[in-house]
């Protein structure tokens, strides 16, 4: 490339992401302009330019442009997508340049020490030290392939398969057995857009294995009780260009010891026999998956 310097330049700060892009963004000497380029799916404009360098710099607050954020035990992770959107040149019967999307990343750890003022210790009475316990630290993470880490890349191709992972914290409790209620695929964040997928429904059945040609199930058995992992083939909504999907799950934790029942499993569908089963409990518990209805969400 001309330049030495990465062609896309990011600073995670405090509060704050600072995107530099290089103009020649490329590295083929075409310098793309700034009014093509824009952060998040707010669409942000830049903040400012540098012609010495041919530099273009974007400074967003690490929630806004519409950026989404994911708690995972160790790291708050702040995600949002460079978007270059080439304008069309004086001839419209060619195009020499493609749209891109570049996604970007700032993770911030959470349990190493912040700067702060000095901190008086105080006694807490049991009631207040009990209620901070009960709080609960959902994730919910793409693996890679043998489920040993988080993926890196979060493309995927028509008939790959996507290792999803839920899990909770709960180092303080009872032991504490996770479900996955719900997830829905959208094209935008949030569980209420159109158009709409559901994954799984119906208090934990994985409706999208019922499908045609799908191999989408619960993994069993569980690495652990406080842990449910499933896997689902990619796919794309049909008639939309758009190829970035959200999924919204909705997580929740039973007593370990509580047996699994309607309200409170993990179902799978198994084309080989024809039938619905869970990752544990008995198989009566899955009859409500084909009819669609399990009673009331909790």
């Amino acid at each position: 490339r001309p330049h030495s310097r990465a062609p896309v330049e990011v600073q995670c700060q405090e509060a704050r992401l600072e995107v530099t892009v290089h103009r020649d963004l490329f590295g083929n000497g075409r310098l793309v302009s700034a009014a093509e380029l824009s952060l998040g799916p707010a669409a942000c404009k830049h903040s400012r330019l540098d012609p010495s360098q041919k530099t273009v710099t974007f400074s967003a607050g690490l929630h806004e442009c519409g950026s989404t954020v994911q708690v995972t035990p160790d790291s708050l992770i702040y995600r949002t997508l460079l978007s270059y959107d080439p304008s069309p040149g004086s001839n419209p019967a060619i195009v020499r340049s493609d749209p891109a999307v570049i996604p970007i990343e700032c993770h911030y750890p959470r349990r190493e020490n912040v700067t702060s003022g000095s901190i008086r210790p105080t006694w807490a009475p049991f009631n207040s030290a009990l209620a901070s316990q009960e709080k609960l630290l959902f994730s919910l993470r793409l693996m890679n392939e043998d489920w040993s880490s988080e993926r890196d890349l979060s493309a995927f191709r028509l008939g790959d398969v996507l290792n999803i992972q839920a899990e909770v914290g709960a180092h303080s409790h009872v032991p504490l057995r996770l479900f996955v209620d719900s997830c829905v695929a959208t094209l935008g964040p949030g569980a209420g857009n159109e158009p709409h997928y559901a994954i799984i429904d119906f208090n934990g059945c994985l409706v999208d294995g019922r499908s045609d040609a799908t191999s989408s199930a619960f993994v069993t058995p569980r690495p652990r009780q406080d842990v449910l992992r499933f896997q689902i083939d990619a796919f794309r909504f049909a008639g939309d260009p758009r190829s970035l999907i959200y999924i919204t799950c909705h997580l929740k934790v039973t007593p370990a010891e509580q047996s699994p029942d309607a309200l409170n499993k993990a179902c799978s569908f198994s084309k080989a026999r024809n039938a619905w089963a869970p990752v544990e409990g008995t198989r009566d518990i899955c009859s409500c998956c084909e009819r669609g209805n399990c009673g009331q969400r909790p």
